[in-house]
């Protein structure tokens, strides 16, 4: 089955497609109309060459590889520590190719049958991507453009790989529909979430046969040469860049008397003198009954009283000006309301939604305010404006130099902006020498951006506080992901080698432990005549539905519990050279999910979509044989090959 890199570059529904499609669409390389060819018959894989054929459409190994690296740089921007070797040992490019593949099929396929994808559709997908909407919500036809070449894409790229998204839904979306699995079929599984297991995990630690004597300089360079992936630095960048703020204009915003004067004159009716009023209220619903709760009022009764003997409640209304109660309310309500005194009852008056009767329950006069009391917040606020029209207008200017082709360094220097270089980081900026360094908060959001262009991109304005702070920013010395000169590291190295021969000596120790608790030694038994101090054993364990509850994932060593055989003892590695652990299954106790209706519904809803996905990619498998798509078995291992070479810094 194709598993997560699918999920990834098929991520479609509502606003996570949106965020997801387009992160993709700015990592992946798009699959664009491409012509017909053939494969070669060289052994050696050259960019050009065909790696798939589906009827008039092929797809490049230099499609591919870029496809691989760009989704491969994508998923280290989530992970920076993540090698390529990582991510082929994962199956990310095969993975990665079938899809490629099978995308490039159903095109044909739909081609074959006549399904076309009409451009009003496409347009309507297009607009619905919030990453293309203004603050309103409506789709900018400058921010579409925008962004389509911050990220070096063009519209008809992304229109063919949306086309081809709504021919993989339209076409494979429906096989999964209906899927109903009997109960026979889901309760085995989710009975399996209810079952508990028990075990014995003993830890034989490295450091337990870590030797005093240094190793020579020979074996640490064969160490280090056979290595290198696991000393690997990822990829560093210096950012250089220009910032740009409101501060700039601070002079320039400065609002003239005139305006100062002008701003109050177009407000006077707000700081005109005004009265505000707090009332009472009490809405019925005929006239009549309106009247008979005045009267009781008038008689000497208060409003909230004669409400309540009515079995119903007043409200109260606080600070209401004569255009708020007028806006709530009624004109009609609002008159009544300043027409009456302090203490005094208004109404009954025809309301929005009945007969109100209002008692003015207090009276707040407020003074007309004069221009100097105001003049600080008039002040305050045409400044606010100017800076952010003047800082609009600048980022305007400085991007239509850039469009025009001018470069970071013309631009800086045409505009006066400070340049600024950082030390070389990593994508989450930190320094490799320095994991203590912490990157400024104007750093934090330029490292995702930056990292995301290529050396020859055009220099981006990346917002830091929208409206009042950008940076004008691009890449600067790029270093590519590689292993420092071993006498950078030796220590570590040294370090990491006598692990590995500890490991080796744990290794074999757990073996054998694992032999003698085979044939029936007692593993805490088996632990003590070790011959050399370790960790006495631990039991663990737990029900397989806590266990991997979630996103959360079990430790190994409790893991292989639930893929062990009653009485069974394995090793298992700690991984990174720590040693061994030796994990013997102590108790089995079955679930039973057949008093959970909910538990069942849940797991034949995940089995459902299992299923469908199945049907889906067995369509798949039948289309492609059906119109005799042809790969070429050498495509992924020749990417690989490329990609180690260059993302380790090989020339």
């Amino acid at each position: 089955m194709l598993t997560t890199f699918r999920r990834l570059i098929h991520s479609k529904v509502g606003a996570i497609f949106a965020i997801l499609f387009l992160a993709v669409i700015a990592a992946a390389f798009i699959l664009g109309d491409v012509t017909s060819g053939k494969f070669g018959t060289g052994s050696m894989l050259g960019n050009g060459e065909t790696v798939a054929k589906a009827g008039g459409s092929r797809l490049t190994m230099t499609e591919l590889q870029d496809r691989v690296q760009r989704v491969f740089e994508n998923a280290r921007r989530s992970d920076p520590g993540m090698q390529i070797t990582d991510f082929f040992a994962q199956g990310g490019a095969a993975q990665i190719y079938d899809q490629l593949v099978s995308s490039l099929t159903i095109k044909e396929y739909a081609k074959d049958q006549g399904v076309h994808i009409s451009k009003r559709l496409v347009d309507a997908q297009i607009a619905q991507i919030p990453a293309f909407q203004d603050a309103a919500g409506n789709f900018s036809q400058d921010q579409f453009r925008q962004l389509l070449v911050s990220q070096r894409i063009t519209e008809q790229m992304l229109r063919d790989d949306i086309s081809r998204e709504i021919l993989e839904r339209q076409m494979l979306a429906p096989l999964g529909l209906g899927v109903k699995l009997p109960d026979s079929m889901v309760l085995p599984y989710a009975s399996l979430l209810l079952e508990a297991r028990q075990g014995t995990v003993a830890a034989i630690p490295a450091q337990a046969f870590l030797e005093e004597k240094e190793p020579t300089d020979a074996q640490l360079d064969t160490f280090y040469k056979a290595n290198a992936a696991r000393f690997t630095i990822p990829e560093q960048r210096r950012i250089r860049y220009a910032v740009i703020d409101t501060e700039r204009f601070a002079q320039a915003a400065q609002p003239s008397e005139a305006e100062i004067a002008a701003a109050y004159n177009q407000n006077k009716a707000a700081y005109a003198a005004k009265e505000n009023r707090s009332v009472e209220q009490l809405v019925l619903p005929t006239e009549a009954a309106a009247k008979a709760i005045a009267d009781q009022v008038k008689a000497g009764k208060s409003l909230a009283a004669a409400a309540q003997g009515a079995g119903l409640a007043v409200s109260t209304l606080k600070d209401q000006s004569r255009e708020a109660l007028t806006a709530s309310a009624s004109k009609a309500v609002a008159d009544a309301v300043f027409a009456a005194k302090q203490g005094e009852m208004a109404g009954p008056v025809r309301g929005a939604l009945g007969w109100v009767l209002l008692r003015v329950t207090a009276v707040q006069s407020i003074p007309a305010k004069a221009l100097p009391t105001v003049r600080g917040e008039i002040v305050e606020t045409l400044r606010a404006q100017k800076e952010k029209q003047l800082l609009t207008d600048f980022t305007g200017k400085i991007e239509d130099q850039i469009a025009d082709g001018g470069t970071f360094e013309e631009v800086v220097k045409d505009n006066g902006l400070k340049l600024e270089t950082t030390p070389l980081l990593l994508a989450d900026g930190k320094q490799a020498e320095d994991q203590l360094h912490e990157p400024t908060p104007d750093m934090k959001a330029l490292l995702a951006p930056v990292f995301a262009m290529s050396a020859d991109d055009d220099a981006q304005l990346v917002p830091i506080t929208p409206d009042k702070r950008y940076a004008l920013a691009a890449p600067g010395e790029i270093v590519a992901a590689a292993p420092p000169p071993l006498a950078k590291v030796k220590a570590l190295v040294a370090l990491q080698y006598k692990l590995n021969q500890g490991n080796r000596k744990a290794k074999a120790l757990a073996e054998d432990i694992r032999a003698k608790v085979a044939k029936g030694m007692k593993l805490a038994d088996a632990i003590a005549q070790a011959g050399v101090k370790l960790p006495p054993p631990q039991v663990l364990g737990g029900r397989r539905a806590d266990i991997m509850r979630g996103e959360q994932r079990p430790p190994a060593e409790v893991a292989i519990l639930f893929s062990m055989a009653q009485g069974s003892v394995k090793t298992l590695p700690i991984g990174q050279d720590r040693g061994y652990f030796v994990v013997q299954l102590n108790a089995i106790k079955s679930g039973d999910a057949k008093d959970q209706p909910q538990l069942l519904a849940q797991v034949r809803d995940q089995l459902g979509n299992v299923v469908g996905e199945e049907y889906g990619q067995q369509f798949e498998r039948a289309v492609e044989k059906r119109m005799g798509v042809k790969r070429n078995a050498n495509a992924v291992a020749g990417v690989e090959r490329a990609l180690t070479a260059t993302n380790s810094g090989a020339q």
